[in-house]
């Protein structure tokens, strides 16, 4: 039997993060990890996907090179190779997490994971099954016999992450119904596919295919896509998406899924009741939390009604002893945030101050054109209380833009009406995963209007647009006619 000061059950970007803290920190640190570290993220979700959706971006450049005075002719996608170049950024990332967890002292311990106690797990190996749709991940029970080892920990982190959803739809069994970790099976581009749900994940498998020459339907209960985002920017990628060919349906769910003349029939309700024959049909409706086969009854620890694991401001459940970070807590299953509270239970831990604010975490959905925001919606902020003051900026109005002849979308302000102080900061256009980072300082710094459109930005970058969308929302623009004040 294996024993640590600290046992991490999962090696995801929250638990490998929290894995290599609580070494730095002086621990012995055991993780158990039942496919390559990095998790869903480096593996499933973040990575993959954004490798295969820059190989989209590089298609769409080529076929409209001519417009910026190169030509190309006999342009023509390889699928097989765009699936080739993301297992190989993956393995060169997973790669780099592993040698950065020997670096830092970790034991790695292979296997799936079964609690026995709040502070032990038996091992269990992961058996031939391939990995993906059907595999060890979605497993009620670990495979094999008997564990390999027990191991234990003075202190436990349960950083088992999430799965895809899947909607309890008739038909949603059928061969060809498949979740995001499915789609990277497919062996070719889908003639005609079908996405149901509108959000991060359905968003940029829609955008992706839609590049790559599918013919693509997404359907959105919501009244917009991206609903959890502002309802300007969720308008303006669904306009985006239908000019660049994708059908949208918003206001609409599916109501059963058949096998019909050697398609996939998709039922829709909304507006009006309609069918849709494709070839795919691509779930993107959400996570569950990854805990179906971790025997977590044994642990005592409380869940909600989802299942989800709950925490304290310190990610501790209520076992002493027993932390849990990540998706599988439900607070905001993205991988940065994971990542923070891994860094805040292993300080915990080790006795050191840490926190989290999850009231300034942004998100980033990777479609063509980006999204990312940060803190406060119009609405929510509104809803809050606050007397509001809003400002669009359009990317179309920099220099920049006009330069890489990447124009469309704008930056939205949301800040206090009296103060001018920044409650929130929403972007649908170019690179806007990276501006997103100035409004997150400008919230967590709690900065206002004068002071963002006071500080000098490089020129001519599309940076600028942050102070010139503060100038916008002070009514003092200078690129721009004056915008109307809210």
């Amino acid at each position: 039997m294996q024993e640590f000061d600290l046992l991490v059950v999962g090696g995801g970007p929250g638990g490998y993060v929290a894995a290599i803290r609580a070494a730095q920190r002086g621990l012995s640190v055991g993780l158990v990890e039942k496919e390559k570290a990095g998790g869903v993220c480096l593996n499933w979700g973040c990575i993959p996907t954004k490798a295969m959706l820059r190989s989209a971006e590089v298609y769409e450049t080529v076929l409209h090179s001519a417009d910026f005075g190169v030509r190309a002719e006999n342009v023509a996608l390889d699928f097989g190779a765009v699936t080739r170049r993301k297992d190989g950024v993956v393995k060169n990332l997973t790669d780099g997490v592993a040698g950065l967890l020997k670096a830092n002292g970790v034991t790695v311990i292979d296997g799936h994971a079964r609690f026995t106690g709040p502070n032990t797990v038996d091992v269990h190996p992961n058996g031939e099954s391939p990995l993906g749709e059907g595999g060890p991940r979605y497993a009620a029970e670990p495979a094999g016999g008997q564990p390999v080892e027990r191991v234990t920990g003075r202190d436990v982190i349960i950083a088992a992450g999430s799965v895809p959803a899947r909607l309890p739809i008739p038909g949603a069994d059928l061969p060809g119904v498949i979740t995001s970790d499915g789609a990277f099976g497919l062996q070719e581009v889908p003639k005609r596919i079908a996405v149901i749900g509108g959000s991060a994940v359905g968003a940029e498998w829609a955008s992706m295919f839609a590049t790559f020459g599918s013919e693509v339907t997404v359907v959105e209960m919501a009244s917009s896509l991206v609903p959890i985002e502002d309802a300007e920017i969720g308008k303006a990628l669904g306009r985006s998406m239908s000019k660049s060919g994708v059908r949208v349906l918003t206001d609409s769910t599916v109501s059963a899924i058949e096998r019909a003349e050697g398609a996939l029939r998709v039922h829709v309700d909304g507006a009006k009741a309609q069918q849709l024959d494709v070839d795919v049909v691509l779930m993107g409706v959400g996570r569950k939390p990854n805990t179906a086969s971790l025997g977590l009854d044994a642990t005592g620890v409380a869940t909600d009604e989802r299942g989800f694991v709950r925490v304290d401001e310190k990610l501790r459940t209520n076992v002493d002893h027993v932390y849990a970070i990540g998706d599988v807590t439900g607070r905001a299953l993205l991988a940065h945030v994971a990542s923070h509270q891994g860094v805040v239970a292993a300080e915990t831990i080790t006795g050191h101050e840490a926190h989290i604010d999850y009231g300034v975490v942004p998100a980033a959905t990777f479609t063509h054109p980006e999204i990312a925001s940060v803190g406060l919606t119009e609405a929510t902020a509104k809803e809050h209380g606050h007397d509001v003051v809003t400002s669009r900026f359009p990317f179309a109005a920099l220099g920049r833009s006009k330069t890489t002849g990447d124009e469309e979308g704008f930056m939205k302000i949301v800040a206090g009406s009296k103060h001018g102080e920044i409650l929130g900061v929403h972007v649908i256009g170019p690179s806007a995963s990276d501006l997103i980072t100035e409004g997150t300082l400008a919230i967590s710094l709690e900065a206002t209007l004068d002071e963002l459109a006071d500080t000098i930005h490089a020129h001519p970058t599309l940076g600028e647009i942050g102070m010139e969308s503060a100038m916008s929302a002070l009514g003092l623009p200078l690129h721009t006619a004056p915008p109307r004040r809210r």
